[in-house]
């Protein structure tokens, strides 16, 4: 039978061919270009609006004050249109087939995207008041917030996330750029969590239009940072099982246009729905994600209602509850001072897990590490639900107990970040292995869904939860807004590292793996056979390729030399 043509598309033109030429996973560049530098940049402005933009709203745009309604029902809301952005880019990856691969050219698409939502948000979104009450600020908002959670977000982090599922198939590579990867995380919140709260003081003053025209121009930035980033991990990344499926060689593409159609979405929803261990995945990384979202969009608050009795020394009771600036101004800069400084100390054993998580796993298994892990965080997170509220009047003592509650929960939490994404490989490779059906595209929509939705959904509950406590912008050391945050900062983190480790007293999925990779081989071998094709294992095809390149670069650079010595007369 006669193969048909493929079509040509964009990404056929060399210009935006990978850089990565391996056919291994390497630390450079890949993995600490494509999986860590360009990440970190691309995923700077999300950490920022996670942790800042609530804030920004209710201390800026004083939302709390004449709109508490909108405030809490449009992060929740909005989640039903995160979910719908991240269906419609997951079937976007199934039924992108490029030279590039399925994942990263969305990638670059998210680029525009991403700066249109920040335009919304910071530039074309008046300023208003409890006084003023524009209505154009409530609906560019609500506008805004869903261009780049909705929109913008999923196509960059679905995308992004599911680069180390379509990287390689080799289970030491991918721990490598799992660990790599999932660092960026803890890279991007610690640059918005560990230093910025050092500078607070530039975006949120006592002057709401101050901080309105600061915000202008550090949006302008973070576009700028956004596309770098974006472009940087384009480049430097490499989709090898995507190549695998529908471009190994022309001999080996599909033949008819049935063999080209993606999966359909309800066999892939078939797939995971009868599949205990994408529950278990799944439940995972809804409690991971709610939990650390309630922690990070929180602790702004919390460090402002706990570590500040020194400044407030009983002011707010003799002013009536409210602040005059400089007050207002010394109160917001303490509480990021140790925001910054609890986050600078938490992220210790964090960057320590880099290193410790993988061999552990390597021991005892990535679910064991990860079981054990979430039992420690739930204890260190019910060491300082006792211990802080006892120490409230002594700034550095309650300093010291919510540090050593978050160092717990930190350290105990390293597995369930570095592994967690190598862990989902392997459910996606045993579901291949059991039906001949990957089921990346239904997957990575719900994790996307799960990554982008949960920063909404812990932003409404925060803000029903400070409404009842009657939080305002002059209002933020009371004793009801200390109770408040105690829970959310961290009773809810622990609840959740608490039910990730009873779930994973079930999860069993690695003990499969390596008959995983050996039944996917035989399936590829059958395929292969049935056509007359010779069958070429997916590793050594690789290396192929990797002599051919560099056969190839050889080849350029000799040509470009003698051409240049022609020039010379030589």
């Amino acid at each position: 039978m006669a193969k048909e043509k493929q079509k040509k598309s964009v990404f056929d033109n060399p210009l935006l061919s990978t850089k990565v030429k391996s056919a291994n996973a390497k630390l450079f560049p890949e993995a600490l270009l494509g999986y860590l530098v360009g990440p970190t940049l691309a995923l700077l402005a999300n950490s920022i609006l996670s942790a800042y933009l609530n804030k920004y709203m209710t201390d800026i745009l004083d939302l709390q004050s004449w709109a508490p309604t909108f405030l809490t029902l449009l992060p929740i809301i909005s989640v039903i249109f995160v979910v719908i952005g991240n269906i419609l880019v997951g079937r976007l990856m199934d039924h992108n087939k490029t030279k590039a691969g399925k994942a990263r050219p969305l990638i670059l698409l998210s680029i525009p995207l991403s700066v249109i939502g920040l335009l919304v948000l910071f530039i074309f979104t008046p300023l208003t008041d409890a006084i003023e009450k524009n209505i154009w600020t409530l609906i560019l908002l609500a506008v805004g917030y869903n261009l780049w959670f909705s929109i913008a977000y999923p196509f960059y982090y679905t995308s992004h996330a599911a680069l180390v599922n379509l990287s390689t198939r080799s289970s030491k590579d991918r721990g490598l750029l799992a660990t790599v990867s999932n660092a960026t995380a803890l890279a991007a919140m610690g640059l918005s969590s560990m230093i910025l709260p050092f500078f607070i003081g530039l975006l949120f003053t006592g002057n709401p239009e101050t901080s309105y025209n600061a915000w202008k121009i550090f949006a302008i930035a973070l576009m700028a940072i956004t596309a770098i980033g974006a472009i940087v991990e384009y480049y430097f990344t490499r989709e090898r099982v995507t190549e695998e499926s529908f471009a190994l060689s022309d001999a080996e593409r599909p033949s008819t246009e049935e063999e080209k159609k993606a999966p359909k979405l309800s066999e892939q929803v078939k797939i995971c729905f009868k599949d205990k261990y994408w529950w278990l995945i799944i439940v995972f990384f809804f409690l991971y994600q709610l939990g650390g979202m309630m922690k990070n969009v929180s602790q702004n608050y919390f460090t402002q209602a706990w570590m500040t009795a020194q400044v407030t020394d009983g002011m707010f009771e003799a002013l009536g509850n409210t602040a005059n600036g400089s007050i207002l101004d010394e109160i917001i800069q303490q509480g990021g001072n140790y925001q910054g400084t609890l986050s600078i100390i938490g992220a210790i054993p964090t960057a320590l897990g880099m290193v410790l998580a993988w061999p552990l796993s390597q021991k005892i298994g990535k679910g064991k590490a990860i079981l054990f892990g979430s039992i420690l965080s739930g204890l260190g997170g019910i060491l300082g639900m006792i211990l802080v509220p006892n120490m409230y009047g002594n700034d550095a003592a309650t300093f010291a107990v919510a540090t050593t509650s978050f160092v717990i929960k930190a350290l105990g939490s390293t597995p369930a970040m570095y592994l967690s994404m190598a862990l989902m490989a392997d459910v996606l490779d045993h579901q291949e292995a059991l039906t001949g059906v990957r089921t990346d595209g239904f997957t990575m929509t719900i994790y996307g869904a799960i990554m982008a939705g949960m920063t909404g959904i812990a932003t409404g509950i925060m803000n029903g939860m400070l409404g009842i406590a009657g939080y305002t912008s002059t209002n933020l050391a009371s004793d009801p807004i200390r109770n408040m945050t105690l829970w959310i900062f961290i009773g809810a983190e622990t609840i959740a590292y608490l039910g990730i480790a009873a779930a994973f007293i079930f999860m069993g999925v690695e003990k499969f793996s390596k008959l995983d990779h050996l039944a996917i081989i035989a399936d590829q071998k059958t395929v292969a056979e049935s056509k007359g094709e010779t069958y070429i294992e997916p590793e050594e095809r690789m290396k192929l390729e990797e002599a051919k390149g560099e056969a190839d670069v050889k080849a350029q650079a000799r040509a470009q030399y003698e051409a240049k010595l022609q020039k010379q007369g030589v």
